[in-house]
Parts: structure tokens; sequence; C-alpha cells
């Protein structure tokens, strides 16, 4: 029976060779005669072939027949053992996915926990960094700023409270003096029958001149630093003043005269006299004072070494009222000669308008330092706006770079749902693409 099955897989086998090499003979072979030749061949060899494969069918229908039950049971024996291996093998690949699955999740989840913490740490630190250099920068400029300017202050401050002290002072010496003054007045009245009066004292010009120089001195000492005056001070042409004060450009020297004619002022008010004679001496002490204005004028009016105006210091206010109230033609005639009439009273607003000139000239002088210093503080906020910039593209930098590591948390964490969820691609998933880029 084997050898029956032996020689009808033989014959299987040479008729499957036979056809293949007709096949292969008719794909090779394009001639119709050729073709037909092997057709006729292959035709009785098939009939050959059936007539033994008839015979040897026959031989086999009955082993076929003996050997079908014992192949049946066989076969389902054996298809038995083989579902029973299949399903063992089924659950153990299973299990062995599940405990792997769970093991790659378990490392997976992990390591980027441990990724998500180091970037998360260095972000932090960057960011702690990037503050504490912008918090010393901006401590180290506002301490330098508030040096210099308490700097500045203190110059300046200094500077008015010595020009404050120097104003006090000069107002307390005023008032002494002016209390001085009245004492003086109150004891001369008081005294009167035992000491000559003032207007007697001063009779005659020098004494006169005397009393102006003393008076005029004072007011001018105790306004005026000492080296922006001079008493008796002589010009380069010989001239001699009764006070030079020493004035910045373009007023420059501006002289001033003490001495003033008093002799007609008194015959005015005297009432020994008759009206006449007033009215001629009034005439007269108008003279006087304008011959008076053109002396100052030509003497103490000097091109290139004086003022084009000088001073004329009344001692008395009641004549210097006297003049402005009922003679206001002199001060015009003094006023076009260019000569300046002043009281004790406006003498000290005069010498006030030049203390305050004096100390603006002082206080150019001192412009430089300060504009050297706002130059320096300008060249400290030039580079604090040019660390101010680098630290702003640092910390966009770092604002841009924790936007792309938050896109690729987002990424992984969709991937890690992905898996958990087996919703597995064969494509591969670059999930740090975006920060790569």
């Amino acid at each position: 029976m084997d050898i029956n099955l032996l020689l009808l897989v033989i014959a299987i086998v040479m008729l499957a060779a036979v056809l293949w090499l007709l096949l292969r003979i008719i794909k090779q072979q394009s001639n119709t005669l050729l073709i037909q030749q092997l057709e006729e061949k292959h035709r009785a060899m098939l009939l050959d072939l059936n007539d033994g494969l008839n015979k040897l069918g026959d031989r086999l229908n009955n082993a076929t027949q003996d050997n079908s039950e014992r192949l049946k049971f066989a076969v389902s024996h054996e298809l038995q053992a083989t579902r029973e291996a299949m399903q063992a093998l089924q659950l153990a690949q299973n299990t062995s996915l599940a405990t792997t699955r769970e093991t790659v999740l378990e490392t997976l989840h992990k390591t980027l926990s441990e990724q998500g913490k180091s970037q998360q740490g260095m972000m932090q630190d960057t960011m702690l960094k990037a503050t504490t250099s912008l918090t010393q920068t901006i401590d180290t400029l506002s301490k330098i700023v508030d040096a210099r300017l308490e700097e500045i202050g203190g110059k300046v401050s200094e500077r008015l409270e010595e020009g404050f002290r120097k104003t006090n002072e000069t107002f307390v010496s005023v008032m002494e003096r002016l209390a001085t003054i009245d004492e003086a007045q109150k004891k001369i009245d008081g005294l009167s029958t035992n000491m000559v009066s003032l207007q007697e004292l001063l009779g005659d010009k020098r004494s006169r001149g005397a009393y102006g120089e003393v008076q005029l001195e004072g007011l001018v000492r105790n306004v005026l630093p000492t080296a922006s005056f001079k008493m008796q001070h002589t010009f380069d042409n010989g001239t001699r003043v009764d006070c030079a004060l020493f004035l910045p450009e373009p007023t420059g020297t501006v002289a001033v005269d003490s001495k003033f004619p008093l002799e007609n002022y008194h015959r005015m008010f005297d009432s020994s006299l008759s009206e006449a004679m007033q009215l001629q001496a009034e005439k007269q002490f108008k003279a006087d004072v304008k011959k008076h204005v053109d002396d100052i004028a030509t003497k103490y009016i000097i091109p290139n070494i004086t003022s084009d105006g000088a001073v004329m210091f009344i001692p008395a206010e009641a004549v210097f009222a006297e003049i402005h109230a009922y003679h206001p033609e002199v001060i015009d005639y003094a006023m076009n000669k260019r000569v300046w009439v002043v009281s004790p009273t406006t003498l000290m607003a005069v010498l006030n308008t030049a203390r305050a000139v004096l100390k603006d000239v002082e206080m150019r002088k001192q412009v430089h330092i300060i504009k050297d210093e706002l130059g320096k503080l300008s060249k400290d906020f030039e580079r604090f706006d040019v660390r101010m910039k680098k630290l702003a593209d640092n910390i966009r930098q770092a604002h841009e770079n924790a936007q792309d590591v938050h896109i690729s948390s987002q990424k992984i964490t969709r991937r890690f749902a992905q898996i958990e969820r087996v919703e597995l691609s064969d494509q591969p998933i670059d999930l740090l693409d975006e920060v790569d880029e």
C-alpha cells in the first residue's frame, strides 16, 4: 500500500514536471508547428498516464478505505492536541505581553518624569540667575545714582547754606548796626544840649565826605565779599574814587562817589531866610546837584577802564526823597549822564543785586562739574540700557525654550496615553521634533 502511494506521488510529480516542461517549452518556442507536435506527444503521454492511473486508482481505492478510519482518528486526536497547545501558547503570550507592556510603561514614565524634573530645574535655575543678575544690576545702578545725586545735592546744599548763612550774617550785622545807629540817635537827641548837632558837625565838605565814606564802607562791607570792592581805589589814569565795585562782565568796574553838596539844601529849609532867598537856594541846590553829576560822569566814567555808568551816593534819605519827589528833572539829567543816584536804602538793594550776580557767576563756574557728573550718569544709563536689552533677550530665549519644553511634554503625555490605550501605529513618532528644530 505504501508502494502504491509512493508510485502515485511519483506519477503526480512526473505529471507536474511534464506540464512544467511543456509550459516552459511553449514559452520558449514560438513556432506553431512545434507546439502542435508537442501537444500530440502530450496527448499520447496523458493517455498512457491515464491508463496507469486508472489501474493504480483501483488499487488505491481499496487501501484508502482501510486507512481512512485510522487517519480520521489520528488527525482528530492531533487536532485536539494542537488546539490545546495553541490555547496555552496564546495565554502565555498574553501574560508575557501584559508584563512587558507594564514594564515598558513604568520605565518610560520614570524616564519622562526624570527628564521633566531636570528640565524644570534647569529652567528655574536659569530664571533665578537672570532675576538675581537683574536685581544686582538695578541695585548697583541705584546705589551709583543715589551716590552721585547725593554728592551733587550735598555740594549744592553746602553752597546754598553758605549763601544763606552769609546773607543772614549780613542782615544780622545790618540790623545790629541799625540798632546801634538808633541808639546813637537817641543819645544824640537826649544829649543835644551837650553835643553839637550833626548839621554843625558836617558843616564843611570834608566832614560830609568823611561821614559819607564811613556810611558807604559800612554798607558795602556788610553785603559784598572783600575781593569784589575796594575803598579809595585809584584807576590807571590816576583818578581816585571813594569806592570801586568789581562786578562781572559786561558791567565791569563801577565807581561810587560819596560826597554830596548840602549847603543850599539846608538854606532851602532855613526859616530865618526870606522866601525869595529860599527859592534862590533851591535853584542853586539843583545847579549844585547837576554840577556834581557832571563831575562824576567826567571823572569816574572812563572808557575801557570802568563801566559806562557811575553811582552817586546820597547819605541822607531825606535829601534823596526831596530830589525824587520835587526835582525829577535832576534825576532825568543824571540818568542821561548815566549817573545813578542812590540812598542808603536803595544802595542796599543795588548791592544785594550785585551780590546775586557774583553768586550766579560763581555758580556758573561750577556748571562744568555738574555737566561732567551728568555725562558720567548718562554713560551709566547707556550701559544699563545695553545690559537690560541683553537680559531681555535671555529672558525671551528662556521663555521660548520653556514653550518648546511644554509642547514636547504635551506630545509625550499624549503618546503615553496612546500607549496606555494600546493605540499604537506602525510609523515611528519623534516626540522632540519641535525642540530639535
